[in-house]
């Protein structure tokens, strides 16, 4: 077993005592990182009182380790495929260097013992003798994403169907005739396969919600959504746009020879213990087919409302609003605001054995047991309207439908909330009030909707400040203003301990956990209107959204920026997410 040296002297004291840091320092970090509730190290290296490589550098020193950086060295494939991907990723181990059966070693972390055993067990297997050394996180990553580099495993595929066809060119020259029958046999083959399954492989690992694959006169653009944000991942030479887009469209059963029309189509993987489906849709454009894979992980888990970001007053009314027998709980916001997700959050509080769920959904994004969930298939004759028909004759007690698109589908809805059952569903609109007038115009009367809508809620999503690279932010004037006007008169407990006279803002840095982004994940911002008596007089009345919406915001309803705002104090994200966000409100 490799065992690092360690010191009598603790790890932080050991800093002053070789000067990494004074004593003056090292107490003041102690306090404002104890009141920030962060972690010491990731404080000092933030404020930059040590970069990460100097405190790696003294962690080498304090376990008598040598220290390497890896960020600017090439190391050779071999060398690091020496242990598996999973094992480098796993316990944050690189093997750099071998010579005469010395294999080096570079570790993040000399306490983590389970890394030290796989390298005892590595040592054993391989019969190599292990020499340790201590790098920092960031120059790990470099040499284990540079491993497994997407423009570098493309560009190796890339090759190989180069080969492939100047070889299928050599044999066929004679058979003119077969040429189009070669062209497309080399879809089907390794090389293109490869390129899809990596490009599917790094959009999952990098926590992509969609992928896009996008032809252009000159070449072929691939780009990820992540945390809503697109952005692009690779060039690919044009010459493989059919055999691409062809590929996929195998994988989703749709017609390779029709490129003039829209196709719809879905596939599943299972890759590394997850179950994931893809949502295909392809486009004609002038250019050539756009192909859009909507990524859809099955194997996690619906999310709490805690998690998604309901506090307050908000999870108070809808806690109310779900434990009532029968009514309509509506979500509002434009696609990909996170409506279905919320909703899914909702029925795995409900979720009981005595309790009958059956939803109707598109597509169907988490599976929950217990509840029975379907898929529509308009192609079949399978819609909201009339799936909504089919579930009312299966004794439900809890109905979800994924959006009212239609009259048909809201009569429906209403009428499955006036008779017993309780119906969640969504709506596209951009704020809760508006959910009224757009109910009037397909057609239910006021009288029908304020017997049946229990509570109307909007909400939108904003990208969450990484947690590894958060540091405080300057606040400048405007926004200093525009933070205090707009929370004027919210409740102090609404504020939860966030400060808008004396505000306090942060920001990421940028690091390799988030990809220097700043931001990790995303979190929702929610407004949420319960339809209580004085809101019901003004949808019989046939008030405008404006009258509803000041009614409700004197009733003390929290609007979406304002929700926004308080989370950008509490550290959660950026004022200037908050204001992309609700800009249109």
């Amino acid at each position: 077993m490799i065992q690092p040296q360690l010191k009598t002297l603790n790890f932080e004291d050991f800093l002053v005592d070789k000067n990494f840091l004074t004593k003056e320092i090292l107490t003041k970090a102690r306090t404002e990182s104890s009141t920030a509730h962060r972690n010491l190290f990731d404080y000092l290296i933030s404020e930059k009182y040590l970069t990460e490589e100097q405190l790696t550098q003294a962690r080498g020193l304090f376990f008598n380790l040598p220290y390497i950086d890896l960020r600017n060295r090439q190391v050779r494939k071999e060398v690091l495929e020496i242990a598996s991907k999973e094992t480098i990723s796993n316990y944050k181990f690189a093997p750099f260097e071998l010579t005469d059966n010395v294999l080096k070693v570079a570790l993040t972390d000399p306490t983590n013992l389970s890394a030290l055993e796989a390298l005892e067990f590595l040592s054993q297997k391989k019969k190599f003798h292990i020499e340790p050394y201590i790098t920092s996180l960031t120059s790990f990553q470099s040499v284990f994403h540079r491993s497994g580099n997407i423009t570098t495993e493309v560009t190796a595929a890339l090759n190989e169907v180069e080969q492939e066809k100047q070889e299928k060119q050599k044999t066929t020259k004679v058979f003119k005739v077969f040429e189009s029958v070669v062209e497309q046999k080399i879809i089907d083959e390794a090389p293109i396969s490869k390129i899809v399954d990596v490009v599917i492989r790094h959009a999952i690992e990098g926590r992509a919600s969609d992928i896009h694959i996008e032809p252009s006169e000159e070449d072929l653009r691939v780009r990820y959504r992540i945390d809503g944000i697109l952005h692009s991942s690779l060039i690919l030479p044009k010459a493989v746009h059919a055999a691409i887009i062809s590929r996929i469209k195998i994988l989703s059963n749709l017609k390779i020879d029709e490129q003039r029309l829209p196709q719809d189509g879905r596939f599943h993987i299972d890759l590394d213990g997850k179950s994931i489906d893809f949502r295909v849709s392809t486009f004609p454009t002038i250019v050539g087919e756009k192909i859009v894979l909507r990524i859809l992980d099955k194997s996690s888990g619906a999310p709490t409302l805690e998690e998604l970001g309901v506090t307050g007053r908000a999870m108070k009314i809808m806690n109310e609003a779900i434990k009532r027998p029968y009514g309509m709980f509506l979500m509002t916001g434009p696609t990909g605001s996170g409506k279905s997700t919320t909703l899914y959050a909702v029925l795995s509080i409900l979720n009981k054995p005595g309790v009958n769920i059956v939803t109707l959904e598109d597509p169907v994004e988490y599976f929950i047991d217990g509840v029975n969930q379907a898929q529509i298939r308009p192609e079949i004759g399978l819609t909201f309207a009339s799936g909504l028909r089919s579930i009312l004759r299966q004794d439900p007690n809890i109905i979800m439908v994924g959006e009212i698109r239609d009259r048909e589908t809201a009569d429906l809805a209403v009428n499955s909330a006036l008779t017993g059952h309780l119906v969640f569903s969504t709506l596209h609109t951009n704020s809760a009030a508006g959910a009224i007038p757009r109910l009037m115009d397909m057609g239910i009367e006021p009288f029908l909707m304020t017997a049946s809508v229990n509570l109307l809620a909007a909400q939108r999503l904003v990208r969450k400040i990484c947690g590894k690279c958060k540091t405080s932010a300057d606040v400048s004037d405007a926004f200093s203003e525009m933070i205090k006007s707009e929370l004027r008169g919210v409740s102090e407990e609404e504020l939860n301990g966030a400060d808008p006279k004396h505000p306090k803002l942060s920001v990421g840095r940028g690091c390799p956990v988030c990809s220097n982004s700043g931001f990790r994940g995303r979190i929702g911002i929610f407004e949420v209107l319960p339809v209580t008596k004085t809101i019901q007089n003004l949808i019989n009345d046939r008030a405008g959204e404006n009258k509803i919406l000041e009614t409700a915001i004197a009733e003390g309803m929290i609007l979406m920026r304002q929700d926004g705002l308080i989370k950008a104090l509490k550290g959660l994200t950026t004022i200037e997410e908050v204001v992309r966000a609700t800009k249109e409100e």
